[in-house]
């Protein structure tokens, strides 16, 4: 019993380690939140570059996306986490000290590119060394990670802009506010690159490069694997039948991608379609051009992110028990519900663009709608995409297909946060909430026919004929 409840607290600290990826991933994706205002202003940026210099990062993230996992294979998972630190570092750095627009645009492009690796190669690994009856939790790591970040850099803004007054004034050493949120990033950063240096590499990558050895000592004393050489064996006789990957193995006769990469693709653009993003991207402003003081409208946005942190855990409890198709198919009704609040509300909005109010209770039921979806975000299509992202493809094509995936998601993030500001002022929140909520229907409908259930099933097990016929089932 000890020894198996030491495994799994190894397996538990590793995952936690590597999860440090999705902290960053949350904190730099985050952090344009309560600086958009001040980079505004300090730039002379219109809406439509306004919005530009918060979603380029994500053109960064879906590059970063799309080489993370052959950049992994080639040189293992821990080297491109470095690589991923250092990335993070140079963009808090290069941001914080940013004198014009195009740097501006350069160090956030290089911070999503950080990001995008992270966003791979963090979820991967601890499929990899996670057992299948633990996994979805330890994969749960990653999305906790993310809200975490989001609730910390969300916490830490909030706090330097009350120490110098606003976010646009001096706060130490004659540096502005906005800067000082970017250069707390340097902090997590280094203790991700560090940690990268501390955990073992992943088993099957050993595995993939002959080092049989190191694989099993990972396997039995990280997954807890009663017979770490046959699993070894196991692993390597998938690997051994399988060809070079390549981008051929995701092709199939449905526009030219296998079917259950396009269901990759369509969950990973659903995750953005829903809003998700825009709140947390936005949330300062939105807050406080419906009424909220910039203090008060600081202090919602860390609400918000803390209920995110809270359903995350709770998400994490249930991923493993109730399955991820059940979490998906309630967390898409009670988005709905949410974001059919906020809609109705903002239909009740006056003025326009900047200068938006909401009328009697209409504030507060905005608000309360904003967090119903965000709670059932975090119970559902937050944690559980990276975990089916992660472990749904079968060996074959998991590479390629989780770097599609990942990819999809950051270009719909891009164009929901890109549009996001001029569609506020051209067309209104309560026809943008109203959008988000058709597509959660679409998520619900989409659940229900084409989604497999992955729950407790080997990664080496995972074959793309069962699931579909699961997907219908």
């Amino acid at each position: 019993m000890s020894a198996g409840r030491g495994t799994r607290g190894k397996a538990i600290g590793i995952a936690v380690a590597a999860a440090v990826g999705g902290f960053l991933f949350g904190f730099d994706s985050s952090v344009i939140n309560g600086a958009v205002d001040s980079l505004t202003d300090q730039f002379t940026l219109g809406s439509f570059m306004s919005g530009f210099v918060v979603s380029i990062a994500l053109l960064g993230c879906a590059a970063g996306a799309w080489f993370a996992g052959r950049l992994a294979d080639r040189f293992g998972r821990r080297a491109v986490m470095v690589v991923g630190a250092v990335l993070f570092v140079l963009s808090s750095v290069g941001t914080a000290t940013a004198f014009n627009v195009p740097s501006l645009l350069v160090w956030r492009v290089v911070g999503g590119l950080g990001i995008g690796v992270a966003s791979v190669i963090a979820p991967a690994y601890i499929s990899e060394i996670a057992p299948a009856k633990g996994r979805g939790a330890l994969g749960s790591l990653q999305q906790l990670a993310i809200t975490i970040g989001q609730l910390v850099v969300l916490s830490s803004n909030a706090v330097l802009s009350h120490w110098a007054g606003g976010p646009s004034r001096d706060l130490w050493w004659g540096i502005e506010a906005w800067r000082w949120m970017f250069l707390v990033g340097v902090v997590p950063a280094v203790i991700y690159g560090v940690l990268a240096l501390l955990i073992p590499e992943s088993p099957r990558y050993l595995v993939s490069r002959g080092r049989l050895d190191q694989a099993a000592e990972v396997l039995g004393r990280v997954s807890g694997e009663t017979d770490p050489r046959a699993k070894v064996a196991e692993i390597q006789q998938t690997i051994s039948a399988e060809h070079r990957p390549s981008f051929a193995d995701i092709r199939g006769n449905r526009f030219g991608l296998h079917p259950l990469v396009w269901v990759g693709i369509i969950m990973a653009a659903l995750q953005q379609l829903i809003g998700i993003n825009a709140i947390f991207y936005y949330s300062t402003t939105l807050w406080h051009s419906v009424g909220f003081s910039t203090g008060d409208s600081f202090i919602t946005s860390v609400i918000t992110a803390g209920i995110n942190v809270v359903m995350t855990v709770v998400a994490m409890l249930f991923v493993d028990r109730v399955g991820r198709r059940r979490l998906l198919t309630i967390g898409s009704i009670g988005m709905f519900v949410g974001l059919l609040m906020a809609a109705i509300a903002f239909s009740q909005q006056h003025g326009t663009g900047a200068n938006v109010s909401l009328p009697g209770s209409w504030g507060p039921v905005a608000l309360v709608g904003a967090n119903v979806f965000v709670v059932f975000f975090a119970l559902s299509w937050g944690p559980i995409l990276w975990i089916m992202l992660a472990e749904m493809f079968p060996n074959r094509m998991r590479g390629y297909a989780l770097a599609i995936g990942t990819a999809s998601n950051w270009i719909f993030n891009f164009i929901v946060t890109f549009s996001f500001e001029p569609m506020t002022e051209h067309v209104g929140l309560s026809w943008l909430y109203g959008a988000f909520a058709f597509f959660a229907v679409v998520a619900l409908v989409f659940t229900r026919t084409k989604v497999p259930e992955t729950t407790g099933q080997e990664l080496e097990a995972m074959t793309g004929e069962v699931h579909q016929r699961q997907a219908h089932a």
